[in-house]
């Protein structure tokens, strides 16, 4: 099932430079799956999204075609064929 993610500017130079990526994922789709497809393709993406209990870091935000997806299961919110993913660091400061 192909998925695409979203990437900010600041996210891109851990993924070729690229703003969107098209990716494979096993059915059922979940955005856990989506993750670990990216880690394998891009690790160093990878350190940027996921904690070391592979949990979403807790400020990048992740959205399922339009949707916060902490309030969908994060990691086990199940993605339709053709979803769009995007990803938006929190961007904090004073």
């Amino acid at each position: 099932m192909r998925i695409t993610v979203l990437l900010p500017g600041t996210l891109r130079e851990k993924a070729g430079g690229e703003a969107k990526l098209d990716v494979e994922v096993a059915e059922p789709a979940t955005l856990g799956g989506l993750l670990d497809a990216l880690a394998e393709r891009y690790p160093a993406l990878e350190r940027r999204l996921r904690d070391e209990q592979a949990g979403l870091r807790r400020y990048v935000n992740f959205y399922v075609d339009g949707e916060e997806c902490r309030h969908r299961g994060g990691t086990g919110t199940v993605l339709r064929e053709d979803a769009e993913v995007q990803i938006i660091p929190s961007v904090a400061g004073g």
